[in-house]
């Protein structure tokens, strides 16, 4: 190839502006995604200092002595250091499924790299579920603490209508659940420049107090936080259930990570929002140094007064950006629950033609909106809601970094002496936080804690409950190649179309073929018998989507395979079927589905309460027609009754 040099003049000009183009378009777009993290990723982490550096000195426990608050800077900089920039953005956002995390991804990274091992795939996937539950409790606390955190300003700003704070908070997150349904598309593009906003705002407030009282800036230094310890010992442990407070909202670093990648989290991570959580908490240190009654709202004490009423109003949309990014967090969580077999199916809506990602599932928002409601109640306060945050969180920290050890340890073959110190490490901080944490279970943490392990115990029953059933169909079914080969000595008349069977299990006889053919006695020209299948991986290309085998006399066995993250679009997913040499026409194609009754009984198996749990789930459960989109004008359902 002839060097640049020697091209002719218009072609190096040429060349030099696609190139420049391709650079300009790379960093435009590279921008977007840092600022669509920066309002995404870091909304809940980017609001805790509304209330955490108050909780901490809340009650009296701790003194606000300048030992103290340089001891407690320095112990909230060094949390942030180590679990948030070293622990999650280093070392966590390297465990990526296929460019995808969050704990579902990470659970099934970590079962996936010990497959091999049954007894220990199991422990992980109980482990995995737990975490997958009690992240529904930290859905549920995270819009309720913070939106009332940003409320409570007014006790600062207008203490004469403290009476008003619970009635606006409830106002604001009623309305936010009921504008789910609309879609996040139109307020997800204004998380990034809110926060943005939000960030800096944050870190212009804390700049002046810094300057006037520089000596605050010693508290970088960790020997103030190991002080703090080694004086207070059991206080400083009591103090760390607060303290976690600066991290709440890290895993959604990771959660995200498929939205946004590695590069523009990382970016907005260190570029923006620990710079300014930092200068933010240390301005509020510097301020309790000069000023220690500030300690009743630390965060709205460091505004000027002309600044009060814009910061209340910023704090609100800023808790409001926070709560949403749960919120949404929640409909992907059950959406891939859902696919992974761990939920039973529900109805889910999907709110833009362009984004697959924005769905909205009702059940979930008016659940989560009932929990948040009876929260926000019964609590009343921020600070009475405080000893409920941080168990659910410390919880699913400390899953995810056992969950990583498996992966790097069998899944990446890293040495185990490797795998031991970069995991043992955060570990041992994970549980050190946990254990503080745990104190607080009376004091409000049993709240989480009841809405995690009540949908822990509903995904348990029901994935044992369809194995149980899928063994029982299995136990009771027929082979299809002996089935077809029985009916083929004497075929029943053949009717023109295409008949598409949905079987749950490859290999087997529909119930809805056997009723067909027992009651219509006719048998279409095609017939089409459809496994759906999901797997542990993310996505799964449509290079990869079918698998099918011939049966003989027009008859097709077909496994469509799906990734948690994929839409179940079976229609769509026939169709590939063209290139296999099977012609589906859509308006003579019709769609037969089996919908079995459970009916619980006595004996082996789950507990009868537990069957009869899931024989309710089952009942209630979305139509598979709807969540497999299928056309709802060309569906033959054909029932059974399956004791287990």
């Amino acid at each position: 190839m002839p060097a640049f040099g020697s091209w002719p003049p218009a072609t190096q000009a040429a060349f030099q502006k696609v190139s420049s183009s391709h650079t300009a378009h790379s960093r435009s777009a590279l921008a977007g995604l840092t600022l669509g993290a920066l309002g995404v990723v870091y909304g809940d982490i980017g609001t805790s200092p509304l209330y955490a550096l108050k909780e901490v000195f809340h009650g009296g426990h701790v003194a606000t002595t300048p030992e103290n608050i340089l001891g407690v800077l320095s112990l909230l900089f060094w949390t942030l250091t180590v679990v948030v920039s070293i622990k999650y953005v280093l070392l966590i956002l390297r465990a990526d499924n296929n460019g995808e995390g969050g704990l579902i991804a990470m659970l099934a990274l970590a079962t996936m790299a010990v497959k091999d091992r049954p007894p220990l795939r199991r422990g992980l996937m109980l482990v995995g579920l737990f975490g997958t539950a009690i992240f529904f409790g930290d859905a549920v606390i995270t819009p309720a603490m913070t939106v009332l955190g940003a409320v409570e300003g007014i006790d600062v700003y207008a203490p004469q209508y403290h009476d008003a704070i619970l009635p606006l908070t409830l106002v604001v997150m009623v309305g936010l659940f009921a504008v789910q349904r609309f879609g996040t598309g139109g307020i997800g593009k204004a998380f990034g420049p809110i926060m943005l906003v939000w960030f800096l705002s944050i870190a212009l407030l804390g700049l002046p107090h810094i300057a006037g009282n520089p000596k605050v800036l010693a508290a970088v230094n960790p020997v103030y936080a190991l002080e703090f310890c080694l004086r207070y010992q059991w206080v400083a442990f009591v103090a760390l259930g607060a303290v976690v407070l600066v991290v709440t909202g890290g895993e959604a670093l990771y959660a995200d990570l498929g939205h946004f990648g590695k590069q523009p989290i990382r970016i907005a991570w260190y570029g923006i929002a620990m710079p300014s959580l930092v200068l933010n908490y240390f301005g509020q240190g510097a301020m309790l140094l000069k000023n220690p009654q500030g300690v009743e709202n630390p965060f709205f004490m460091l505004a000027p007064s002309w600044a009060e009423i814009p910061l209340f109003l910023l704090a609100t949309a800023a808790a409001i950006v926070a709560s949403q990014a749960l919120i949404t967090a929640s409909f992907s969580v059950a959406k891939q629950s859902i696919q992974l077999g761990l939920l039973p199916r529900l109805r889910i809506l999907h709110t833009s033609v362009r984004d697959i990602g924005q769905i909205y599932v009702p059940f979930i928002n008016w659940s989560l909106m009932l929990f948040v409601v009876a929260a926000v109640v019964f609590f009343g306060s921020s600070e009475k809601m405080a000893g409920a945050y941080g168990v659910a969180v410390t919880m699913n920290m400390t899953i995810t970094t056992v969950m990583t050890f498996f992966v790097i340890r069998y899944g990446w073959k890293y040495p185990l002496a490797l795998c031991v110190v970069a995991t043992g490490v955060f570990f041992m901080i994970d549980m050190t936080f946990l254990a503080s944490n745990l104190l607080k279970i009376v004091a409000g943490g049993w709240f989480p804690l009841m809405i995690g392990i009540g949908m822990f115990t509903l995904m348990l029953t029901w994935k044992q409950g369809r194995k149980q059933l899928s063994d029982k169909l299995r136990e009771d079914a027929i082979a299809l190649p002996d089935f077809l080969a029985a009916v083929f000595v004497n075929p029943p008349t053949r009717v023109a179309g295409t008949a598409v069977f949905l079987s749950a299990e490859q290999g087997i006889t529909p119930n809805a073929l056997m009723h067909n053919l027992k009651h219509n006695r006719v048998l279409h020209e095609q017939n089409v018998f459809v496994t759906v299948r999901h797997h542990e991986v993310p996505w799964i290309g449509f290079d990869r989507r079918c698998e099918v085998q011939a049966l003989g006399h027009c008859c097709w066995q077909v496994a469509l395979h799906f990734g948690f993250k994929n839409e179940p679009d079976v229609p769509e997913a026939l169709a590939l079927l063209k290139g296999h040499g099977v012609q589906l026409e859509d308006m003579e194609t019709s769609y037969f589905l089996s919908r079995d009754i459970v009916i619980p009984t006595v004996g082996a198996g789950m507990a009868l309460w537990r069957e009869k749990l899931f024989a309710s789930m089952h009942r209630n459960a979305a139509a598979a027609a709807d969540f497999l989109h299928l056309p709802t004008n060309r569906i033959v359902e054909l029932g059974s009754k399956v004791e287990i």
